[in-house]
């Protein structure tokens, strides 16, 4: 299974620069004109993992497979897309089917780069895009309404208490909320059922405020986006778009570290970006590794060993008998896995072993 992250914002604020950046390709269009990208973008970035990289550098397999994570670049939206304006409903669509979002917000000025409202303002912008998913939730939530209510009239029990919550998600949402905000109240189970409404306003979102090349370290505009941010519990990260664009561009990461030393930055916006969208799904990542093959698995935190087992082939799941598991830090310590074994590092673990961020694993199966 793979997992999805979409950007998305007005037209004009960089999406598709950033997500040109993202996958240090050309790929989708940056031009400066709404609406430039009419079909969505998508692209495969590995995530930077100094782990893999160490535990690579100790096996030296003959294939290195990274964890990884999809971006797709969605078109800008407007006022009226939940009706329709600028191929709204086809957006939306798209944003549907992506697991979270990252939102960019435009925080520079630039008289060369028009904005669809004419003024920099990022609150009104972060507005203007959640009440369009907003209204387009609603719309969802009605639809569904009315049909548990033709449903309801059989006197089911559990049908009736799914109605109940959902005409109060109804009105929540009426009251120009967004969904998170009422369905981060309920219990894992009731969440469930919210999932298969798959909801626009109920994906987390990471802010992305786009700010000149000679402000990273924010600017007032900025300044607004991380406040928004905080209220609603979310991350925020701040970045030059065409700086990383600059950077994803240079030829080799000698040069990247040079121009990032230069910049007096540790690492670049774009890695912390995609770090981050990987937090923001709730995913880790566990090893296999064997003298053919280092890879990289992404499940979702808190997976037992046999259903990550089941990622890599159905049989390990299916016929699992024990896992045997190095925790990374003691292999970064030690450095030999035969010192591991003779120390006592290496952990047997049976089926109801929660998989750690990091952790090496072995699988043993019979099927």
């Amino acid at each position: 299974m793979s997992f999805h992250c979409g950007i998305i914002g007005l037209p004009n604020v960089g999406k598709s620069t950033l997500f040109n950046a993202l996958v240090q390709s050309a790929k989708a269009a940056a031009s400066n004109y709404p609406f430039c990208t009419i079909e969505p973008n998508f692209g495969t970035v590995i995530v930077p993992d100094k782990r893999f990289d160490f535990i690579n550098q100790i096996y030296k397999p003959k294939k290195a497979i990274p964890a990884a994570i999809d971006f797709v670049d969605i078109a800008g939206l407007v006022k009226g897309a939940s009706k329709g304006e600028g191929l709204g409903n086809q957006f939306l669509s798209h944003i549907r089917e992506v697991d979270a979002v990252v939102h960019i917000v435009r925080c520079f000025e630039n008289d060369d780069i028009s904005h669809v409202y004419e003024k920099i303002d990022p609150k009104n912008d972060i507005e203007i895009v959640e009440t369009e998913l907003i209204l387009k939730d609603l719309e969802t939530i009605s639809k569904i309404k009315e049909k548990m209510h033709k449903s309801s009239k059989s006197g089911d029990k559990k049908l009736l208490s799914e109605l109940e919550i959902v005409e109060k998600l109804y009105k929540h949402l009426s009251d120009g909320r967004m969904a998170k905000y009422f369905t981060k109240n309920y219990d894992k189970e009731i969440k469930k059922v919210f999932k298969t409404y798959n909801l626009l306003t109920d994906k987390p979102v990471i802010y992305v405020a786009n700010v000149g090349d000679n402000e990273l370290k924010g600017n007032n505009y900025s300044d607004i986006v991380k406040q928004i941010a905080d209220n609603e519990g979310a991350k925020c990260l701040i970045l030059s778009v065409e700086m990383e664009s600059e950077i994803a561009q240079l030829e080799n990461e000698k040069e990247k570290e040079e121009f990032l030393v230069e910049m007096g930055l540790c690492e670049s916006a774009v890695s912390r970006l995609i770090k981050e969208s990987y937090s923001l799904l709730d995913l880790i990542t566990f090893y296999t590794v064997n003298e053919r093959e280092l890879h990289s698995w992404t499940i979702k935190n808190g997976t037992k060993v046999p259903e990550a087992g089941g990622k890599i082939h159905t049989d390990f799941e299916r016929g699992f008998i024990c896992a045997e598991v190095i925790k990374f830090n003691d292999l970064y310590n030690i450095g030999n896995e035969h010192k591991l074994k003779e120390k006592g590092l290496l952990h047997i673990t049976g089926k109801d072993y929660i998989v750690q961020d990091g952790d090496i694993i072995f699988y043993k199966f019979n099927v």
